[in-house]
């Protein structure tokens, strides 16, 4: 059982990713109808050809979220669904809009994760209690809100830091290793004009010198928040082989949830991308080794390291020594975030926005420019929501 593989992304539009302090503030479904157009014009397909959505949430609705976008976007559609995965959205958004593209419900489908500010609100209420606390739910009855937020179990730094003081524990710690990692996405990102980091490598002195943020996470280590956005059109075979660019078929996926905090974490060194991976990869009916780039959601480099190991690129507890004895740039013998992941580029939209899929879908065309990786037919891509609580993986492949 699984995806036949007739679904692929066939055009994609992507901003650049800037500072959040951009002058330029607009409405979330302002912003999913022009990468919309974007999207759709990349793939030279009209608005009318599109009669599905999944999208995440949006600033200007708490409820009937994808009714609000297609009334905006005046497309009635047979498919819409919101995804609620945090980073593993824009992966989970994929494979559902390829589901529904196999079973017939949809031809076209638009997947899109705004993330530039919107306009300031002149009737602002409270302090939104989820911010304050940094917290995904502060309401009565929830575990973290009885368990975590009167004892400061809040963030997601303090949470990757305990995953990362964990594998320590438990496998030992080589900073120079994640600081190989951080150096290498900055090399790619360095060639991205899209990139906040564009034109701005880095030293592993640099890493290793950069602050201490939530030890042993040092601030290169640690993505940043800018403004940016991202969407990507899926289509059916038909359609995909008239569309301009190389089609990026989408033929296997997996998605594996196990809790919301690292609090309830049966183990803190072994993630639920493991079995996500394991899925995609027995649904597309390839091997590890036949993976031509990784492209790894990277909110933080003990998540890349755990997701190499748990994927099953290496054995668990091997990720640092994998990671000294790879060249990971787009022209290494295993690319990882060919475009400079989100440490390179910064972290847009709902939580890091579709550039990891973008990225793979680009790859696959032929479109990545001077950081093309030759002959790219097979592509992973992860996504993790939470502290490595939701995670997601996708394989792409080219004809």
């Amino acid at each position: 059982m699984g995806l036949k593989g007739t679904a692929a992304i066939v055009g994609y539009a992507e901003w650049p990713h800037v500072r959040r302090y951009t002058d330029e503030k607009r409405f979330t479904i302002d912003q999913w109808a022009e990468l919309t157009k974007l999207a759709l014009d990349d793939a030279e397909l009209s608005v009318d050809r599109v009669n599905g959505i999944v999208c995440s949430e949006i600033r200007e609705a708490d409820m009937f979220t994808p009714a609000t976008i297609v009334e905006y976007l005046g497309r009635p559609v047979n498919f819409a669904e919101r995804v609620d995965l945090g980073g593993a959205n824009p992966v989970g958004m994929i494979w559902r809009a390829a589901a529904a593209i196999e079973l017939g419900i949809a031809d076209v489908v638009v997947c899109a994760t705004p993330g530039r500010p919107i306009p300031s609100n002149p009737n602002r209420g409270p302090v939104d209690p989820r911010r304050y606390f940094q917290s995904s739910s502060h309401k009565w009855g929830s575990p973290q809100a009885e368990f975590e937020i009167p004892f400061g179990n809040l963030a997601q730094n303090c949470g990757y830091a305990m995953i990362a003081q964990r594998y320590a524990a438990e496998f030992g710690y080589q900073p120079e290793a994640l600081a190989k990692l951080v150096v290498h996405q900055r090399e790619s990102a360095a060639l991205n004009p899209l990139a906040a980091f564009y034109q701005k490598p880095v030293t592993t002195d640099d890493v290793l010198s950069s602050r201490m943020i939530a030890d042993p996470l040092r601030m290169l280590e640690i993505v940043m928040p800018v403004a940016g956005g991202g969407g990507v059109v899926v289509a059916n075979k038909e359609i995909a082989d008239q569309c301009p660019h190389s089609p990026a078929w989408i033929t296997g996926f997996g998605e594996h949830l196990t809790m919301k905090t690292p609090t309830f974490a049966q183990d803190l060194c072994r993630s639920p991308v493991g079995p996500a991976s394991e899925k995609a990869f027995e649904m597309a009916g390839i091997s590890r080794t036949e993976i031509d780039a990784c492209e790894i959601y990277d909110c933080y480099t003990i998540t890349v390291l755990l997701t190499i190991e748990d994927a099953g690129f290496c054995n668990k507890g091997d990720g640092m020594q994998f990671i000294q004895e790879h060249d990971l740039g787009f022209d290494g013998d295993f690319p990882v975030n060919t475009h400079g992941g989100q440490l390179g580029m910064g972290q847009a939209g709902a939580a890091g926005g579709m550039t990891q899929v973008i990225e793979g879908a680009r790859q696959i065309m032929g479109r990545a420019d001077d950081r093309q990786v030759r002959s790219c037919q097979n592509v992973y891509v992860s996504g993790t929501g939470g502290i490595m609580s939701e995670q997601a993986a996708l394989i792409l492949q080219g004809n």
